[in-house]
């Protein structure tokens, strides 16, 4: 099970299958699921089953961003151990939550477990290219874009290319 971690303003909890309700804003939200691998989700218990079958995933950890002052989910953390020192990160908000510095808090925070706290050496995003606001986030939390993968993601929208981002342990202890 994932551990809890706070942040200024957020807390960051294991996820839970009841916060599919919560969550089900965003996985139903046809503008932000067009960069998921994945369409929007019909229902609740579609995206149920989809927290279900991510929360058995082997080498993966979730967790579920909620203000410090309730525990309603807004968003999600991911982190899917691709090596030994070597992730993979996600992370989703609900639209209310969009434009407030959330993402930059959380998934920074989020570094800092990894790089930081748990020794890796590096970590990585998979974004589409059209995805501007999560390539945005990337790059100025020190990402360094290091390659396009051309016709790498089969979707919902069709067959997308994906930016690889990378950030060293080094790099971001250094800032």
């Amino acid at each position: 099970m994932s551990a809890t971690f706070e942040s200024a303003r957020l807390r960051m909890r294991p996820t839970q299958i009841d916060d599919a309700e919560a969550l089900h804003q965003a996985y139903c939200d046809p503008h932000l699921m067009q960069w998921w691998s994945s369409g929007p989700h019909a229902d609740v218990a579609e995206t149920h089953a989809y927290l279900a079958q991510r929360l058995d995933q082997a080498g993966a950890r979730g967790w579920t961003i909620t203000r410090q002052a309730d525990d309603v989910a807004i968003g999600t953390l991911w982190a899917g151990a691709k090596r030994p020192g070597v992730s993979e990160i996600g992370y989703m908000l609900v639209r209310s939550a969009w434009g407030q510095g959330y993402a930059q808090e959380a998934v920074t925070r989020l570094i800092d477990l990894l790089l930081r706290e748990e020794g890796q050496r590096r970590i990585f995003a998979d974004t589409d290219p059209d995805n501007s606001a999560s390539n945005r986030l990337l790059a100025r939390l020190g990402f360094v874009q290091e390659g396009r993968l051309r016709g790498e993601w089969e979707t919902h929208i069709g067959v997308r290319d994906s930016f690889i981002w990378g950030l060293l342990a080094d790099d971001w202890i250094k800032r």
